[in-house]
């Protein structure tokens, strides 16, 4: 279904809101190729079924994924540069805050389905809410103050349109991915919160918060230039808890990692307070003034 949509809204668009000879109808020629190549892909491996399937749609998937990243270019026709796309900042970042939304609530619907299903007690009820915590902070981080720094800086780059492939197309994956990885962290640990997790199911309680604060960290980077040093380091402390994991009970571990999120929150806040009192303009002031400073985004 989603295949019939994506290429028949951009068939009408090549053919029927644009002027023959524009730009508007050389960039959805442009897009409605590609999406013809995979979606033939995505229906053949729907037909046939099995280990074609799962062959022919990460064909589809490699597919979808690299034509942002050359821009849509097709061999053998003249390349469209980027400067030729429009880009409407503020619907184009809503979109993705809206995935992550999204993901964040499939974790507490997952999170609360699974305890629904369990015979609860005070451990199971107690990793059931720190879980829900940590969902919480994981929501914090990126919408506290990240994402409408984004938005505004993307509103500001002189190269709008990689940026945008590059921070959202592409780092928004990264950072759906952990959030993911995270919800079933969450899952695991609310099921055995007395037992020590076997290495694989550590792995995943830690991982999900530490992919989710790198993938943040590159997202900074690649919108304003800095890393900083709260949320990479946030990263790596949830990769070392992974230590504690071979001796602590699930519940200990996921609270330790929750730990970690709430002292990357508070480091942030407390340094945001610091600015303030001493009569400096936040980022977000900075970018919104007349001469849009840059500065860092948190």
């Amino acid at each position: 279904m989603d295949t019939r949509i994506q290429v028949g809204r951009t068939a009408f668009l090549t053919f029927g809101a644009a002027e023959a000879g524009t730009v508007e109808r050389v960039r959805a020629a442009r897009i409605l190729l590609w999406f013809i190549a995979s979606g033939v892909l995505w229906v053949l491996g729907a037909v046939l079924g099995g280990p074609a399937q799962t062959l022919l749609w990460l064909l589809a998937l490699l597919i979808d994924y690299s034509a942002p990243l050359v821009t849509f270019w097709v061999p053998g026709l003249p390349s469209v540069p980027p400067s030729a796309w429009q880009l409407e900042t503020a619907h184009f970042a809503e979109r993705f805050q809206l995935f992550v939304i999204i993901a964040l609530g499939e974790s507490i619907v997952l999170t609360g389905a699974t305890t629904s299903e369990l015979d609860l007690d005070l451990e199971r009820v107690a990793a059931l809410g720190v879980a829900f915590l940590g969902s919480a902070a994981l929501w914090w981080l990126y919408f506290n103050y990240a994402a409408a720094v984004a938005q505004r800086r993307l509103e500001l780059a002189s190269d709008r349109t990689l940026t945008a492939r590059d921070a959202y197309t592409y780092l928004h994956v990264v950072i759906v991915l952990g959030v993911i990885v995270a919800a079933v962290g969450d899952e695991l640990v609310i099921a055995h919160p007395a037992e020590v997790l076997p290495g694989e199911e550590v792995a995943a309680v830690v991982a999900g918060p530490a992919v989710y604060l790198f993938a943040l960290s590159l997202f900074r980077l690649r919108m304003a230039g800095t890393l900083g040093a709260s949320r990479p380091l946030g990263a790596l402390a949830c990769v070392a808890l992974g230590a504690l994991g071979a001796v602590a009970p699930a519940l200990v571990l996921l609270a330790a990692v929750v730990g970690v999120l709430v002292c990357v929150i508070v480091y942030e806040h407390v340094a945001r307070v610091r600015r303030s009192a001493a009569g400096e303009p936040s980022p977000l002031e900075r970018l919104r003034a007349p001469e849009g400073t840059q500065a860092e985004s948190h």
